[in-house]
């Protein structure tokens, strides 16, 4: 089977100047899955930025609904290849088929949901308050636009920022990882079919280096990054020190998992086992810190215990369509997690399940669960970002809420409880971005996606996630000026 491993760039497939190249490793087996994807250079991104600049000048001048025709457009070629887009994500990072095609389900959603909003971007007006002034408010698009998409689930990342982008009238260049490239980079003919003109959406690849060259480049005006904390201050970083861009992040977690004593143990158990292990664990808004409540803590244990132990049972090839657990990312992915099971044992933290790895070969960890860790543990304080849970009890609703909040993050919280006076009064308290009741976070396409404290700032999502891709402009009349007539 070939890929496509050139950059896109002004609807064209191109090698990169920079004649530097990386290979696609298959975690599963340690496979080469292929070599010679491009790795985008300055030049390479400078190119990039001019084709959007010069399309931002006709894109700019597209009425609504002629970029929505589009956007409709590219939505339907999506769908027919939905199954070739989630292949793509398993050989590359090993995300389980079967959940590779939910992911991908919901992509023609966002096109077709932002394509929506290209005509019906309104404005305000405030009439004459004695000053004999009239104030209108217009949203206006920044012009050239970044974003750099995670490796974790690569479509719906990139279609949350570009979708809204080219909506509100801005051209993109979208930088993805060199973890998972090779659907994105598949994206490029389909965005030309699709009927964009060009340069209003390119594609570059690269590793780290090449998303500070869009992160501090002097014509690129706003960038959204999705990834991790310590990134994302390089992101902010570089678009200080340039341009003052405004920047999007959508950052790291250690949400926690709130279980009351009255929560329905067995929708409980599942959503903190089934439902957390998802994509590996390697979900940022994954509920990594369970707080249970004391009086039901010895049976949550022993149950959570046995749900983690069937788990390990559906790990493996993540082609087939039985498998719901595959392999980490890749083996830098796999040494990080496996350091952080190293330290959680050597702090003396209680192993409930799992903490080794699975099988001899391929990229597997077993799920894992670490019982009452110090607070100042880092099994406890980071996030992992692989199948690794860990557990601790609390007495009392505000014993809980301290709990939940003595992080530095603040993406995603849930609350497992019976009670909905509670529910509400909790998730109010929480201090956190998305609070969901009885369930794991899942994307939501209405509602605002994004984190408080080192989480990030922006959202994504719903008519937020269009709004940051806008900025108001003030036009004031002074209607004492006589009129020509």
């Amino acid at each position: 089977m070939t890929y496509e491993t050139r950059l896109f760039i002004n609807n064209e497939y191109v090698d990169a100047k920079s004649g530097e190249t990386f290979s696609v490793t298959n975690p599963c087996n340690g496979t080469t899955v292929t070599e010679g994807v491009q790795a985008a250079g300055a030049e390479d991104v400078d190119l990039a930025v001019e084709a959007a600049a010069q399309a931002y000048k006709g894109w700019r001048k597209w009425s609504g609904a002629q970029r929505a025709k589009c956007m409709h457009k590219m939505a339907d070629l999506i769908e027919r290849d939905l199954e070739k887009f989630a292949i793509l994500e398993t050989i590359s990072m090993g995300q389980p088929i079967s959940i590779a095609k939910k992911f991908m389900d919901n992509v023609p959603v966002y096109w077709r949901y932002y394509a929506g909003f290209a005509d019906k971007i309104g404005g305000e007006s405030y009439p004459e308050d004695g000053d004999s002034r009239v104030k209108m408010v217009q949203y206006m698009p920044y012009g050239v636009c970044a974003g750099i998409a995670a490796w974790n689930g690569t479509h719906l990342t990139v279609v949350k920022k570009i979708a809204p982008a080219v909506a509100a009238g801005n051209t993109f260049v979208l930088k993805v990882s060199e973890k998972s490239p090779l659907g994105a980079i598949a994206l490029g003919s389909y965005i030309k079919e699709a009927g964009f003109p060009p340069g209003v959406i390119n594609i570059v690849s690269g590793a780290g280096v090449t998303g500070s060259l869009l992160a501090g480049h002097m014509k690129i005006w706003k960038v959204s990054f999705t990834g991790s904390t310590a990134s994302g201050r390089k992101v902010q970083d570089a678009a200080t020190k340039s341009n003052l861009k405004v920047v999007t992040l959508e950052l790291g977690g250690k949400s926690p998992s709130i279980v009351f004593n009255d929560a329905d143990l067995e929708t409980t158990l599942t959503m903190n086992s089934r439902g957390f292990l998802s994509n590996t664990g390697q979900i940022c808004a994954a509920c990594s810190r369970v707080l249970v409540q004391e009086d039901i803590a010895p049976q949550f244990i022993q149950g959570l215990r046995k749900k983690f132990q069937e788990m390990s049972e559906v790990m493996g090839d993540p082609l087939d369509p039985n498998t719901f657990l595959g392999p980490l990312a890749d083996q830098a992915q796999f040494d990080r997690v496996m350091s952080f099971l190293e330290a959680g044992k050597s702090s003396g933290s209680e192993i409930l399940t799992g903490g080794v790895r699975k099988g001899n070969t391929g990229c597997f960890i077993e799920p894992t669960v670490f019982l009452d860790p110090d607070t100042n543990a880092s099994i406890y304080t980071d996030e992992i970002f692989g199948p690794v849970l860990v557990v601790k009890t609390f007495k009392t609703e505000d014993e809980a809420l301290e709990m939940a909040n003595a992080t530095s993050y603040g993406l995603a919280a849930s609350i497992y409880t019976r009670d909905i006076t509670r529910a509400l009064r909790v998730s109010a308290l929480l201090e956190a971005g998305t609070v969901t009741l009885n369930a794991p976070y899942g994307a939501t396409l209405n509602a605002p996606f994004g984190g408080m404290k080192q989480s990030g700032h922006g959202r994504e999502s719903g008519k937020y996630g269009l709004m940051d891709w806008l900025q108001p402009k003030a036009v004031v009349f002074n209607m004492d000026v006589p009129s020509k007539d």
